[in-house]
């Protein structure tokens, strides 16, 4: 997507925004396991934090918000829809908006969504999770194939020892024969 120079520009001081905007602490959590870090507006009538003084913990206000324009955007400087189903797709604009599919959503009906995601030329936020599995459908799918023709030369082999196993069967009892007429003939003498 070709971002307008001002957006990119936007775009930019909001990383470093980011990068420079002080994390907001609860005054005390620092010092007591029982202060949760989340912020908590001060409220005490001593409070420096809440006086805004200099030796304060600096708190949370309308200046360290980013600019409306790039506000809430992805960094690729999409705007973000959660898909979950097909019909979710109306009204969504591929050159606008990125989706993000559902993680709930099974391997059979992600396959579906993803062709038509692709048809309709939106990009894929998480596509890594779906890429890893459509690539262990297709080695299960493999596997099958390679278990099949495993279990056809297993089959094979079990029929070649049958027929070994026959023979030697076939050969023991000509020996057998041999010997008991052997023994017949000796008693005979």
């Amino acid at each position: 997507m070709k971002m307008h120079k001002d957006k990119k520009r936007l775009m930019s001081y909001r990383t470093h925004l980011q990068k420079v905007r002080p994390s907001f602490r609860r005054i005390e959590s620092w010092r007591y396991v029982r202060v949760k870090d989340s912020w908590r507006k001060s409220r005490g009538i001593d409070s420096k934090t809440r006086r805004k003084w200099k030796a304060g913990v600096k708190s949370p206000n309308i200046g360290y918000r980013t600019p409306k324009a790039v506000r809430y955007l992805h960094p690729s400087g999409f705007t973000e829809a959660y898909i979950i189903t097909p019909k979710d797709l109306e009204g969504l604009n591929p050159k606008i908006h990125a989706l993000r599919i559902s993680s709930r959503l099974g391997a059979k009906k992600r396959i579906k969504l993803l062709e038509l995601i692709e048809e309709k030329g939106f990009r894929i936020l998480n596509l890594g999770a779906a890429q890893k599995e459509l690539e262990a459908l297709e080695e299960i799918a493999d596997r099958g194939v390679i278990l099949e023709e495993e279990e056809l030369e297993e089959e094979e082999e079990e029929v070649e020892e049958e027929e070994v196993e026959e023979e030697e069967d076939e050969e023991l009892a000509e020996l057998r024969e041999l010997a008991s007429k052997t023994k017949k003939r000796g008693k005979k003498k």
